[in-house]
């Protein structure tokens, strides 16, 4: 055990580099993916028949096919038509492409469960469409959008693991190493579900927070203030029912 201790503390800053290179492919995939799915999702409530065909013949393609298999295409069939991609580019266009076609039915899903008396009452408002989704619609979809997209987040986090394919030395990749290192499969993977736990916990803390402020933004919800002053025994309820 001493061993593997030593041979841990040795590895430790290429950990260290293996969690950045995780986190950069997590951020990154989720930030593209969420713009990938708010584009499919309101294409596909689009009035327009030819956009609100092809965003399903998009989402269909990317959440039908392998993550894996976007992966190589990205990273060994591209560069055969002439265009080189790094490697780090390539786990976040595929994380993004693959999730946010997910993510675009949780958005279109999201929309179309705001109640219609809403849509009536910024049509009655004179409100342009862009002003009714923007005012009206998105703020009560984007609350109940977030809770499925946490779910999705935390997937694209375990999904970048698959980054070793491409060359990527990701976490997954070091904790391989060490793995090679000590000797001992347990100890090496014991170490990489901790740190993939701690991650996406940390991420869902995050994701809870943004939920409390969407909802106090809809009046469905304290503060954030509120949220760390409550203690359970508060006689006013706890945290995170409705104010």
């Amino acid at each position: 055990m001493n061993e593997n201790f030593e041979a841990f503390l040795d590895a430790w800053p290429r950990i260290q580099e293996g969690i950045l290179v995780t986190l950069e492919l997590t951020l990154g995939g989720a930030f593209f993916a969420l713009v990938v799915a708010l584009v499919l999702g309101l294409s596909a409530r689009a009035h327009n028949i030819v956009v609100r065909g092809a965003a399903r013949v998009v989402i269909e393609f990317f959440r039908g096919t392998s993550l894996l298999v976007q992966l190589f295409w990205l990273f060994y069939v591209v560069p055969l038509m002439g265009f080189i991609i790094d490697p780090l580019v390539c786990g976040i266009a595929a994380l993004a492409l693959n999730y946010g076609a997910y993510g675009a039915e949780v958005v279109r899903g999201a929309i179309n469960s705001v109640p219609q008396p809403q849509w009536e009452a910024a049509t009655a408002l004179n409100f342009s469409p862009w002003q009714k989704m923007r005012r009206v619609v998105f703020p009560q979809a984007w609350a109940e959008m977030i809770p499925p997209l946490t779910n999705l987040l935390i997937q694209l986090l375990k999904g970048t693991a698959l980054a070793s394919y491409i060359l990527l030395q990701d976490l997954t990749f070091q904790i391989d190493n060490l793995r090679r290192t000590t000797g001992d499969t347990l100890f090496a993977f014991g170490v990489g579900l901790v740190i993939y736990f701690v991650i996406g916990y940390v991420l869902t803390l995050v994701m809870n927070l943004v939920e409390v402020r969407a909802k106090n933004r809809i009046g469905a919800g304290p503060t954030l203030r509120e949220v760390f002053r409550l203690a359970p025994s508060d006689p006013r309820g706890k945290v995170g029912d409705p104010a």
